[in-house]
């Protein structure tokens, strides 16, 4: 279904924004992942997004995923209820760098959402940098880097808990969280503690099975406040999902196509973390903020293969990726004009799965085998930026070096021992610049250099899995390095805010899973498995291009419009054909207002047009074409009193049969998204 005629309507509707003037005060979001400390997003050349605590409870997102679903240039690509990835500018999860509180997430991830490892209940804010991020971030960032801030101990005197619930009838899922903030003197503690349980959920066309899930999370800090300008901080965080299916992993096993599938599902996945920091901040004419962590994480993960014909697992496999990592980032004002921060980032993580398959024809004997044993990647890489001030003229500049290395003692069942370590080094940099000609007027430009190492997966997961393919190793691929360029404007005032950005990317040796035929599978993964075989490769080049928009205005007073559009246009170089699993076209229109004293309204719509640019020599006709769709949301918000509030909405109020282009799913079989569903949901604070 597509939408022409609301293209052209919606852009001029931004531009418009863009020439208005007005005398007011400039207002505009604060994000501290694009710099690596606070600042104001219209200061900002590089695109971002932020969603507060009350924007995050209006959208009564799920999970990760779910929030920022309908956000320009951010797709989400999902395969279950609980494995929602967001999509940046079309690159996916291992070209994001998912963050908790500046830690970054690691995890060799074949199904599912890395996203998912954390309880959106606890989020007290979501910042998105859109494009290249690899210069403070590392390898990986190529598509950008996702934030989320969790509650810290604060130095509040006395005793605080602010709690929250919600109920949605798609899923039956109830949902609750609290955190306890507890400071005497110079001690602060917080502990927090979310709860989920989801069943499976109901789409137009019925109930959606293996959907449902439980979950739950814990996470506390401690904080000793060493005098006015130091502290030392211990933080604490478990999250475990018990019973998880991913619905959209279902493939034909090789033995019987025609009658026999397979399914990929969790009985149980934990994230443990632990870490240790030392902040200090800066005073007088020229001050140097410092914070230093150690950090320790596990994801410890059950990934098995049901066999549905049997209805019994015919594939185990138990892994824990462990990661030790250490941050160090400090940022001095050395002149009022130029404010310097510098880095370094180490971590090494290691995985070695412990896999059983089931040979057939009766799948009843369990024989090893593992992908890959004692793999590891050790990371190091340090970073200097530049945030410079010069009147209206705002120029950042930034420089990184990377260096990656990786091993493993074997591949494909221990029959590969030899060629299996790799190194990557990079060197990454950004340049922007924006000038302020008014308030509601901020051209901005700029470049980004950034890199992406192959994950352990990519490098090392051979042998058959339980999707039914034969997986070739790859340790001989080799990094992506990408160059992004972009132009926009931004603005703000009390009334507009708005932003328009085109970027282009080109990415050389870019990294997919390529589906292999006749003799090349012959040679990759032998005869016998030649008909089922995938293979990591390096393709020559890939290039991303679009253009974002989005623009909230008050009409009048206490009530604002919103639009948003996003056009991405993905190119397979190698293939001269559309890129493997691009996003659809995408508007989004919304009202915000007052409609009773202390009681807000909101309507929100999504536009998603045809996405029929699809891959089809590299895929092998694998993506299918998906049909538009148009959905809307309604709620409304009582704020009851300072310290309660409740809220109601019906999410697809018109029961919208649909599913996202970026679903997984054999084509034609993708799952639905959730049909008609009633949100109840409550906060408090006491």
């Amino acid at each position: 279904m597509a939408h022409p005629r609301l293209r052209p309507i919606a852009l001029s509707l931004l531009f418009a924004f863009s020439t208005a003037q007005a005398q007011e005060s400039t207002l505009s979001a604060v994000n501290v992942t694009a710099k690596g400390y606070s600042a104001s997003d219209i200061e900002t050349p590089i695109s971002t997004t932020s969603l507060n605590r009350a924007e995050l409870e209006r959208r009564g997102g799920q999970n990760l995923g779910d929030a920022l679903r309908g956000e320009p240039g951010i797709a989400i690509s999902n395969d279950s209820a609980q494995g929602q990835n967001p999509v940046i500018r079309g690159l996916g999860k291992d070209s994001v760098v998912l963050l908790v509180d500046g830690m970054r997430f690691n995890s060799a991830q074949p199904a599912g959402a890395i996203a998912s490892f954390m309880s959106l209940g606890f989020a007290e804010r979501v910042e998105v940098v859109k494009g290249g991020a690899s210069v403070l971030y590392g390898t990986g960032a190529i598509g950008g880097a996702i934030n989320v801030l969790l509650p810290q101990a604060r130095f509040v005197p006395g005793f605080g808990l602010e709690a929250a619930a919600s109920y949605d009838s798609a899923s039956q899922g109830l949902r609750g969280t609290a955190v306890v903030n507890a400071s005497a003197g110079d001690h602060a503690l917080m502990v927090g503690a979310s709860l989920a349980n989801i069943d499976d959920y109901k789409a137009p066309d019925g109930t959606v099975p293996r959907t449902g899930y439980d979950s739950s999370a814990f996470i506390g800090q401690y904080r000793f406040r060493i005098d006015a300008q130091q502290q030392l901080r211990l933080s604490l965080q478990q999250h475990k999902d018990e019973d998880v299916w991913y619905p959209g992993s279902t493939r034909l096993h090789p033995t019987n196509p025609a009658t026999r599938s397979t399914t990929v599902h969790s009985p149980e996945q934990t994230r443990r973390l632990a870490e240790l920091g030392y902040s200090r901040k800066g005073s007088g004419e020229a001050p140097l903020n410092l914070d230093l962590r150690v950090y320790h994480q596990e994801m410890e993960r059950q990934i098995y293969a049901n066999a549905n014909w049997l209805n019994r697992d015919i594939v185990t496999n138990d892994v824990t990726f462990k990661t030790n990592g250490f941050d160090a980032k400090a940022d001095w004002l050395v002149h009022p004009q130029h404010l310097i921060s510098f880095g370094l980032n180490a971590w090494e993580m290691t995985g070695n799965p412990d896999r059983y398959q089931a040979a057939p024809p009766t799948f009843t004997s369990f024989s090893a085998n593992n992908p890959f044993q004692n793999a590891s990647i050790k990371a190091l890489g340090f970073y200097a930026q530049d945030d410079m001030r010069f009147g209206k003229l705002n120029l950042l500049a930034a420089l990184r070096y990377d260096a990656v290395k990786s091993g493993a003692d074997s591949m494909n069942n221990g029959a590969r021992k030899t060629g299996l370590d790799g190194s990557d080094s990079a060197v990454s940099g950004s340049l922007g610049a924006i000038y302020e000609v008014a308030p509601l007027f901020r051209p901005y430009a700029s470049y980004a250099r950034a890199f992406r190492a192959p994950g352990m997966r990519e490098r090392y997961e051979s042998g058959l899995r339980g999707d039914g393919y034969y997986y070739a190793g790859s340790p001989e691929v080799e990094a992506e390095k990408a160059d992004q360029f972009e132009i926009g404007i931004k603005g703000a005032n009390v009334t507009v805010d708005y932003g328009i950005s085109a970027f282009f990317n080109q990415i050389d040796n870019y990294l997919s899973g390529q589906i292999l035929s006749g003799s090349t599978a012959i040679a990759a993964c032998g005869a016998a498995n030649a008909a089922n075989c995938k293979k990591t490769v390096n393709l020559g080049s890939a290039t991303i291009k679009g253009l974002e928009a989005h623009a909230r205005w008050q009409v009048v007073s206490g009530h604002w419009l919103s639009a948003g559009y996003s056009r991405i246009r993905g190119t397979n170089d190698d293939f001269n054909e559309p890129l493997f699993q691009m996003p659809a076209d995408e508007i989004s229109l919304g009202w915000l207002g007052n409609i009773l004293p202390g009681v807000k309204a909101d309507f929100t719509l999504r536009l998603v047009d045809d996405q029929d640019r699809v891959a089809t020599q590299f895929t092998k006709g694998s993506e299918n074409p998906t049909a538009g769709f148009v959905t809307a949301d309604l709620g409304a918000t009582w704020q009851i009193d300072k310290r309660n509030s409740l809220r109601v909405a019906v999410k697809n109020l018109a029961d919208k049969a649909y599913h996202e282009h970026l679903t997984e799913g054999l084509s034609g079989y993708e799952i639905e998204a959730p049909g008609r569903s009633l949100q109840l949901a409550w906060r408090g604070s006491f």
